[in-house]
């Protein structure tokens, strides 16, 4: 029986982390469905690729049907979801507006369950399982300061993929979640630039280096493969040691 190519739906594909997941399962032979709310950042990726680009803001309501019915529209299928769309939001708590709180949840933790019960619905109607990755972050587990709104939002994400872990259990869905730290990014170049956020970022972690992007998407790569099937609602850090350090 001929092998059927695996459909991979990454919202946040545009840059960073996503990116580097769009490529890596594209490397290993997946149809590559690249989500971002930038149409240019999307388009390039999946040029790279040679997948889908769709533009859609994971926050806005009825997203999640949306981009899947996009990837299935194309593919037929949809095999693999990786939420890796998301925002940093910093500063002190007492000050911090509760407007900048809601828009940390609306991306990082309703915009990840969009797209995974939308993406597990299908599954269920496929009847084959399905592999769903949330990219968290080491504050899922580690707080820092002026990262109230941040580290909130992640640590939902880690909570979030147990529990539709334990839902989905029996249709052999599985949901994991991927705790990146100190990361070689876009979004964390503000603080990699500076020479003393830098140094204290990396005063935490014992390799004393950030992570690259594809060294994250490698771990996002197994928990999406089909060996994994019996690996579910966990977390893994890829963060230099940081979260085992304390």
């Amino acid at each position: 029986m001929a092998r059927v190519t695996r459909v991979a739906l990454v919202t946040g594909a545009g840059a960073g982390i996503g990116a580097a997941v769009a490529r890596r399962l594209a490397a290993r032979g997946d149809d590559v469905v690249c989500v971002d709310r930038d149409p240019a950042a999307a388009q390039a990726v999946a040029a790279q690729v040679g997948g889908l680009a769709v533009t859609a803001d994971v926050a806005a309501a009825g997203a999640g049907d949306e981009v899947v019915e996009r990837a299935v529209e194309r593919y037929g299928r949809l095999d693999v979801v990786v939420t890796s769309a998301g925002i940093e939001r910093t500063g002190a708590a007492a000050t911090l507006p509760t407007d900048v709180v809601r828009e940390s949840l609306a991306v990082n933790v309703l915009g990840s369950y969009d797209v995974a019960t939308a993406a597990a619905r299908r599954f269920l109607t496929q009847g084959e399982g399905g592999r769903v990755v949330l990219v968290g972050s080491v504050n899922s587990l580690r707080a820092l300061p002026g990262q109230a709104a941040y580290a909130t939002s992640k640590g939902a994400v880690l909570m979030l993929a147990r529990a539709l872990a334990v839902d989905w259990a029996l249709d052999g869905i599985t949901v994991n979640v991927v705790a990146p730290g100190v990361t070689d990014t876009a979004m964390s170049a503000g603080s990699l630039g500076d020479p003393g956020r830098r140094d204290a970022l990396l005063a935490r972690v014992p390799m004393r280096r950030p992570a690259r992007s594809e060294e994250v998407a490698e771990a996002v790569a197994f928990l999406s493969a089909p060996e994994s099937g019996y690996v579910t609602g966990v977390v893994l850090p890829v963060d230099g040691g940081w979260s085992a350090a304390g």
